[in-house]
């Protein structure tokens, strides 16, 4: 009898111990998850933003439905020519809208409408990344200096792109820009055959 009750205390205490040992390790699990959510919250609040984009002015650099990654302009505020980048100007579009800087603040930006070429502080700019030379005059006078702390902006499909060249957005003040897209995370469909293409996943080159 005295064994028998010796080995059921015994028993009870391997199975306090399970599930203490249970108890802890699902403790641990759920501590595990919640810094998981928080740390992946925090990321795309405060470091990157995944941002579509809408519409075909960016034409054939990006595709109508693209998903990049937006590196936060908290991180990285200092946008050079060529940097595509994410902007949102209510009184212009109250959805963000995805163009190429042209020009920085200092800088004077003509266009001759008639040839298509975009001149920056005088020199010709090689646009290999454009869908077609800039024919369409959209209001804005050039040539145009840009303001301290602003950029020019253009998207690449330019004749069907409403921007800089714009009166109603005209230069953007950088505090606009909510960041630099750095990746593209996953493709739209090609805007002419209408297909995916997944090779073009990766970094996003800047113009040189």
């Amino acid at each position: 009898m005295w064994k028998k009750k010796k080995q059921e205390a015994q028993v009870g205490q391997e199975d306090a111990s399970q599930k203490k040992e249970e108890g802890r390790d699902l403790y641990e699990w759920t501590q595990a998850l919640v810094c998981s959510v928080l740390a992946v919250v925090l990321l795309f609040t405060f470091v990157v933003r995944l941002i579509g984009v809408d519409g075909h002015s960016m034409v054939p650099t990006l595709q109508d439905g693209d998903r990049l990654l937006v590196l936060n302009s908290l991180w990285d505020s200092d946008y050079e020519y060529g940097d595509i980048v994410v902007l949102r100007k209510e009184s212009f579009l109250e959805e963000p809208i995805v163009k190429r800087v042209i020009a920085t603040e200092g800088q004077t930006v003509d266009i001759d409408f008639a040839s298509g070429s975009v001149y920056v502080d005088g020199e010709l700019l090689e646009e290999d990344y454009i869908n077609e030379p800039t024919y369409v005059d959209e209001g804005t006078q050039f040539p145009l200096t840009v303001p301290e702390g602003s950029i020019f902006v253009m998207g690449d499909n330019r004749n069907h792109s409403s921007d800089s060249r714009s009166s109603d957005l005209g230069t953007v003040d950088t505090r606009y820009v909510i960041g630099k897209a750095v990746f593209l995370l996953f493709p739209g469909a090609d805007e002419g055959t209408a297909r995916r293409d997944f090779g073009r996943i990766g970094p996003i080159e800047e113009a040189v």
